[in-house]
């Protein structure tokens, strides 16, 4: 899955252990499905948290 706003979507990287043997991992976001207003018209978006959080943050500092 994908962010919609800030299109985040899966890492790749390594665990690395105490023996600096590297196998590779992957690391998902956290992605909901929500309803938001996009362009006067109600949809259902893919967001990130970290969008939600600054999309709820805007809100509440207009009103």
């Amino acid at each position: 899955m994908k962010c919609d706003i800030c299109e985040k979507k899966l890492m790749f990287g390594n665990n690395v252990s105490h023996s600096k043997r590297h196998t590779r991992k992957q690391s998902m976001p956290n992605i909901h499905r929500i309803r938001a207003v996009v362009d006067g018209k109600a949809m259902r978006v893919n967001i990130c948290t970290r969008c939600l959080r600054t999309q709820n943050k805007l809100a509440q500092s207009a009103e």
